[in-house]
C-alpha cells in the first residue's frame, strides 16, 4: 500500500492526490478521487476498494493521521470572507500525515508498515 502510494503520488496522470507541505504531507481532493482513482474498474483498477471509507482505514492502518492544512488568518473582516470564500472550494481536501511519509526522505517509505 505506502509503494503504491507513493507511485500515485510521483505520477502527473492523477490529478486527485498530491504531495502538499513541502512533501510532508498527502493531499486528497475527495470528491475527484473518488471517481478518478476509486471509480475505476477491471485491470484500471488501483485499489481493492471502491470506497473513501475504507481507503481512509487503509491509511490509518499504515500510521496516517488527519491534519488539518495550517492556515493563517486575517484579522480583517472583508479579507477573512475573501479568504472564507477561497476555503470553501477546499473543503473536500484532505491532508494526512505520517512521519514516515516524506517526499524529501523515500528510504523512510520502508518503515511505513500496517499497524
Amino acid at each position: 500500500f505506502p509503494q503504491k502510494l507513493w507511485r500515485m503520488l510521483e505520477s502527473s496522470r492523477l490529478q486527485s492526490i498530491w504531495w502538499s507541505e513541502g512533501g510532508k504531507c498527502v493531499a486528497i481532493n475527495k470528491d475527484v478521487f473518488e471517481e478518478e482513482v476509486l471509480g475505476r474498474a477491471g485491470p484500471q483498477r488501483l485499489f481493492d476498494t471502491q470506497k473513501m471509507k475504507s481507503f481512509m482505514r487503509q491509511l490509518n492502518a499504515y500510521g496516517f493521521t488527519k491534519t488539518k492544512k495550517d492556515d493563517q488568518r486575517s484579522a480583517s473582516l472583508p479579507e477573512f470572507l475573501a479568504e472564507e470564500a477561497a476555503l470553501s472550494a477546499h473543503r473536500q481536501i484532505l491532508y494526512y500525515y505520517n512521519p514516515c511519509f516524506n517526499r524529501a526522505h523515500p528510504w523512510l517509505l520502508e518503515r511505513c508498515m500496517r499497524r
